[in-house]
């Protein structure tokens, strides 16, 4: 039974309301993070997921209106997977006119062969995955590397680190590669995973699923992930609320001692001070001077 025409106007009307929400959040992220800037010319990362997809999306819409001018390029790896369905993303560009690249490097067959059956291959699947696309970035005068990480992977990876690492930190919105060659961006740093998902859905991408990782049910992220979204069924609006502490941050109510002097708060001057061993042995206060 076809849809009838009031409720395909709603559909279209609550469409154009969630794009119009997206635009405005990936908007306000690319200024807030200087994420573009004159003259890039943007690789978006483009998997064949539905964040990816959007991203692109978003991209494309800002810049026809764009303050700046920028160049994007779709960029995909082709990782060869059995049975990926290399035509799904050449015919989707090609008919939205997208200027696109195809990587193809064979990592599925090393991940496989190295990673022992039921481990985790994100880790080093990500890396040659990351690997691949900066070399090609920086083959080919690409000045931004956008990513379709959005805030629950954020907030996911937040969490992973504190619970499995021992560390406060996350996906920062932007970022210098670690060799100095690369900016990284996120542009759908302030996007909800549900809202993106219910756009992907409303416009029909062809959606390429994950069957490497993607079947991993025990993996860590995914455990992150339940509990994010049990928190947010018994405490609406929580996830907004960890997300906006994460860029509200006071150094001094921490125990970060490279972020802050706590040693030389309420210090008086000339007062020598003892290091740990001193206290430890309860021996004699050691001038740091010394």
């Amino acid at each position: 039974m076809s849809a009838t025409p009031d409720a395909t106007r709603k559909q279209t009307y609550e469409t154009g309301k969630l794009a119009k929400r997206l635009r405005r959040q990936v908007g306000q992220a690319i200024a807030d993070y200087g994420m573009i800037e004159d003259g890039d010319k943007v690789m978006v990362c483009l998997s064949g997921g539905k964040d990816s997809y959007t991203l692109l999306d978003m991209l494309l819409s800002l810049q026809a209106k764009a303050p700046v001018r920028f160049e994007l390029i779709a960029v995909n790896l082709d990782q060869k997977q059995p049975d990926f369905p290399e035509h799904v993303l050449p015919d989707y560009l090609t008919a939205r006119g997208v200027p696109f690249h195809v990587i193809e490097q064979d990592t599925y067959s090393v991940v496989t062969r190295v990673i022992p059956q039921g481990k985790t291959m994100c880790s080093l699947c990500s890396r040659m995955r990351r690997g691949a696309l900066y070399q090609w970035a920086a083959d080919n005068g690409v000045t931004r590397i956008a990513l379709g990480h959005h805030r629950d992977d954020i907030l996911g990876t937040f969490f992973l680190n504190m619970f499995y690492q021992g560390s406060l930190k996350a996906m920062p919105p932007k970022l210098l590669s670690d060799d100095g060659r690369h900016v990284v961006i996120r542009p759908l740093a302030y996007c909800r995973e549900d809202d993106i998902a219910a756009y992907a859905e409303a416009r029909r991408f062809p959606i390429i699923p994950c069957n490497l990782c993607g079947s991993q049910e025990n993996m860590q992220r995914k455990v992150v992930k339940r509990m994010l979204a049990d928190w947010e069924k018994t405490h609406p609006g929580r996830s907004e609320t960890i997300f906006r502490a994460m860029g509200n941050i006071a150094p001094s109510q921490l125990t970060d001692r490279q972020l802050f002097d706590f040693a030389s708060l309420g210090a008086r001057e000339g007062v020598p001070r003892a290091d740990a061993r001193a206290w430890l042995a309860g021996g004699d206060a050691i001038d740091d001077n010394d």
